[in-house]
């Protein structure tokens, strides 16, 4: 009685999610769908769409990439004040 169960029990946990792997604690899974129609025929209907997608991805991007130029330039301006990196003056007026 008690293997039949746990034979059970495990038969169900093995079993694939239609929206992907199954969760573990501490870890998040984001629902995805691999099928475009149902085990009858019939198909399926088109999946949620994110409004202003492109307007969200740069309101994101811009600024990330604004305060990663500032970064960048004002840690090269310290390093060219303390002598570690000084870019050479090419003169080719040979």
């Amino acid at each position: 009685m008690a293997s039949a169960l746990f034979g059970r029990l495990v038969r169900l946990s093995a079993r694939a999610s239609p929206l992907g792997p199954s969760s573990t604690p501490g870890r998040t899974v984001t629902p995805y769908r691999s099928a475009v129609s149902s085990s009858s025929g019939a198909i399926l209907p088109k999946p949620k769409k994110t409004p202003f997608g492109l307007m969200r991805i740069a309101l994101v991007v811009v600024p990330f990439l604004y305060v990663g130029t500032q970064i960048s330039k004002n840690f090269a301006a310290l390093l060219e004040e303390h002598d570690i990196f000084v870019p050479e003056d090419d003169d080719d007026d040979d």
